[in-house]
């Protein structure tokens, strides 16, 4: 099937998946915690006997069992004959009535910065797995049960680079909406975008609202029937019966999907319900009104032509600062991180990002600069460089849709950064240059715009995905600047294009310029002007900016001026009379004068340590703890007390204000992994200095696994490290662990806590099976699980002692089951 072919497919009709493999196949006979690829080629007929079931109640593709056939789950000689096999069995089931989908998904390695594994290498993966599943007649292919933006990326890339098959993708979301790792829903380049598995259907209605209001491909709602829990025979059931889960579902397609079907519990009589109670309805096709985005792993901007304006920050770029400058020639990226945390903070919503200049590999330096500012900062990324290479390097690694700046009507350059653009979906600016250089009158300058969108449409991009730049002169050079760029305004908007400014260009030269800047800018977003490239920290244009808005009576305008004004008085409490007096220390001597000085820097939220364990600042936070180790023993404190200071009243509080974050909803799975990680680093340091009085050896033992058949331990893995920063001992057994093994460990190790941990529904029978072994054998470790599909109902069914839901509160749940002061 071609691109185009799935496009007609699922064109204006409702197009039905299949239903669960894994809980299925257990109902059938299948083990928990076996191979589940192996076991279905061990036993074939029952497999194709469930894919016929599900084509007889209705399924028009159904998902070829190639989950996680890859080389990091498989033997690497076994990849292409089982990947070939089981599509084999799919398309024996499916004959002519239904097509075949290749399934691939996670990994379970994380991706550099936080894993080891490095992206390129994860691509690969996936093409040697999409080649098998190609070679093997897969009508399209299904990347599901996604957690990762950057990961869903590898997969598509992958896809693009080895087959020409449509591919359709499916993230897992947690009950605010987003992925584990902050991802809210926009997947780049998919044939299809949606949700599975998650939740049951009831939940997942403003999901898919929120995602179909954004893209424009068919949406996917694939929810489990409801959630799962163990009857009187320790079998897993869900909450949702068959009539209720497809009554659920007929909301989910007035709230956008196309494209349905049933994920973990649902059987074939669950896809025929749905088929039968939502026959005669139409997908609903939604008018986009124009809307355009941008992305990074954890936030999308949408915005339209009458959208409140953006400022892209300007900051992150080396051009005019010779400090930054000196520090990229030594590798260091303080400054780069500092600009855009300032501009984030002071109201940017995109971040430029240029590291063009002598003395560096400009390719190399941007490639790690996105890996550390997309850690640092939420904001979608401009990608700024002259060169195609650099660009193309950086929309390949860059974890979300970023936006090109720019491109230009040179021919060389336009005919390579063109299909760039478009293989890695990325927004583009049009500089309306040519190669004889600036237009020499608004008449040339819009034959150069409409000659490169041109361009762009017929390669099959859309409006929304350019962004028209004013090309702002300077109106000491040319009186009429100002006129020509309103001009140029007035055109694109009328021609339905977003556009951008460079603002500082129109003043060049003039006294006071930013009177000029903020007036001209006023008059821009009267005419339309959708965005402007400037530093964000320049107050008199960004609140502005904001009123204009106001007036305008733009969409939540006046609380983003409020906002904005408080910002301004924080920033400004001399003018607004926000003064606070200092309250007086009384010292007796300079020695304790001093001592209390350090004392009170390090008890501070803005001291150094505190500071780099809540931005994750790994490559300084050793350097600082050594500082202030001395600067404390300089004090008169001891190396044991000073390090204990360090770490209860500066590393501890601030993972704690970590972990708070991280359950509001304001910090995500990639910081906090980066913090964690940064104190860890820390404590490395300190540790040598904590054991007289402090022995480890006394704090309680933890063994950590996930358990057997489950080869996902991103969760597991933070749970371990936070439990290390907190001084616990702990035994990580790794992933897809047998029961026995958790146990024997237990044994050995004398743990006073055993740590479980599952991601899907047919691997959390087994963690049952975990707690029923170590009674058995009369453990007394008390037992703790967690995992996305677990609940505490779960836990108390199954006889755990405590369940966490993440791993700031697995900390609290030891702590309170060993009965441990906090």
């Amino acid at each position: 099937m071609k691109i185009k072919e799935f496009k007609k497919f699922t064109e204006s009709k409702l197009v039905y998946l299949d239903g669960a493999t894994g809980s299925n196949l257990i109902k059938r006979g299948m083990s928990a915690g076996v191979c589940p690829e192996k076991w279905i080629l061990e036993h074939p007929d029952i497999f194709i006997g469930l894919q016929k079931e599900f084509v007889e109640a209705g399924s028009n593709i159904i998902y070829a069992p190639t989950f996680t056939a890859n080389r990091i789950k498989l033997l690497e000689n076994q990849i292409e004959e089982i990947n070939h096999k089981l599509v084999a069995l799919s398309k024996q089931a499916a004959g002519k009535r239904a097509l075949v989908a290749g399934d691939l998904t996670m990994t379970g390695r994380q991706l550099t910065p936080m894993g080891n594994m490095d992206f390129e290498d994860l691509i690969d993966i996936y093409k040697e797995q999409i080649k098998y599943i190609d070679a093997a007649g897969a009508d399209l292919l299904i990347v599901e049960t996604m957690m990762s933006l950057q990961e869903t990326r590898a997969a598509l890339i992958a896809a693009k680079e080895v087959c020409e098959l449509p591919v359709m993708v499916t993230l897992t979301f947690e009950a605010d909406g987003r992925t584990l790792y902050g991802t809210d829903g926009i997947s780049l380049g998919a044939c299809a975008i949606g949700a599975n598995c998650s939740t049951g259907p009831d939940k997942m209605i403003d999901l898919i609202q929120n995602i179909s209001e954004v893209v424009s491909v068919p949406v996917i709602a694939k929810p489990n029937a409801g959630m799962p829990s163990l009857n009187s025979n320790g079998e897993t059931v869900y909450s949702m019966e068959a009539e209720k889960f497809a009554q659920e579902m007929v909301k989910l397609v007035h709230a956008g999907a196309g494209i349905l079907g049933g994920c973990c519990g649902t059987t074939p009589e669950y896809i025929e319900k749905l088929v039968n109670t939502t026959k005669g309805m139409k997908a609903v096709t939604k008018k986009r009104s124009g809307v355009r985005y941008l992305s990074s792993e954890r936030q999308t901007l949408a915005f339209g032509l009458d959208s409140p304006f953006i400022i892209v920050g300007e900051r992150i770029n080396p051009t005019g600062k010779k400090k930054l400058q000196a520090q990229l020639r030594e590798g260091n990226l303080d400054m780069v991180l500092s600009f855009a945390e300032e501009q984030e903070a002071c109201g940017a919503a995109l971040l430029d990002v240029n590291m063009g200049m002598s003395g560096i590999d400009e390719k190399e330096m941007m490639l790690k600069t996105l890996d550390e500012v997309t850690t640092a900062s939420n904001l979608p990324l401009s990608i700024d460089s002259s060169h195609v290479d650099v660009i193309e390097a950086a929309l390949r690694r860059y974890p979300g849709r970023a936006l090109i700046n720019s491109i230009s009507g040179e021919k060389e350059k336009l005919k390579k950064l063109l299909p760039i653009a478009k293989k890695y979906g990325a927004m583009f600016i049009l500089l309306p240059l040519s190669d004889k250089g600036l237009p020499e009158n608004l008449e040339e300058k819009i034959q150069i715009i409409e000659e490169i969108s041109g361009m762009a449409l017929e390669s099959g991009m859309t409006k929304e995905d350019i962004v028209v730049d004013g090309l702002a002169a300077t109106v000491g050079a040319n009186p009429n600047a100002a006129k020509e760029v309103l001009e140029t305004l007035r055109y694109c908007r009328k021609k339905g294009f977003a556009t951008i400014c460079g603002l500082s260009n129109i003043s060049f030269g003039l006294p006071e310029r930013g009177f000029v800047n903020a007036a001209f800018l006023t008059m821009a977003i009267q005419e339309g002007l959708t965005m402007a490239i400037a530093n964000p920290s320049q107050d008199l244009l960004v609140n502005t900016a904001f009123a204009a808005d106001l007036l305008m009576n733009k969409k939540e305008s006046d609380i983003r001026y409020i906002h904005r004004i408080e910002i301004y008085k924080e920033k400004m409490p001399v003018l607004t009379g926000n003064i606070q007096p200092a309250s007086p220390v009384h010292v007796p001597d300079k020695e304790d004068e001093k001592k209390a000085q350090v004392l009170e820097a390090g008890n501070k939220t803005d001291s150094q340590i505190y500071q780099d364990v809540m931005k994750g600042n790994r490559k300084q936070i050793k350097e600082h703890t050594q500082a202030m180790l001395e600067e404390l023993k300089k004090s008169g404190d001891l190396s044991e007390s000073a390090a204990g200071h360090i770490l209860n009243d500066m590393l501890l509080p601030a993972i704690g204000e970590v972990g708070e974050l991280f359950d509001k909803g304001k910090y995500f799975l990639p910081q906090l992994i980066a913090s964690a990680e940064a104190m860890k680093l820390s404590i490395e340091y300190l540790e040598p200095f904590l054991t007289t009085g402090t022995n480890k050896e006394k704090m309680p033992v933890v063994v950590i696994a996930t358990v057997s058949g489950d080869i996902h331990d991103i969760g597991k893995n933070l749970v371990a490290l936070m439990l290390k920063n907190y001084g616990f001992q702990v035994i990580d057994l790794g992933k897809d662990v047998p029961r026995e093994v958790i146990i024997d460990k237990a044994i050995e190790y004398h743990a006073q806590i055993i740590a479980l941990s599952a991601l899907m529904t047919t691997t959390m029978q087994e963690m049952k099976r975990v707690v029923d072994y170590a009674r058995e054998k009369q453990i007394k470790s008390k037992i703790m699980i967690g995992g996305a599909v677990i609940t505490l109902e779960y836990a108390i069914e199954i006889g755990a002692d405590g369940y966490s839901r993440d791993a700031a509160e697995a900390v609290k749940t030891a702590k309170r089951l060993l009965q441990m002061e906090e």
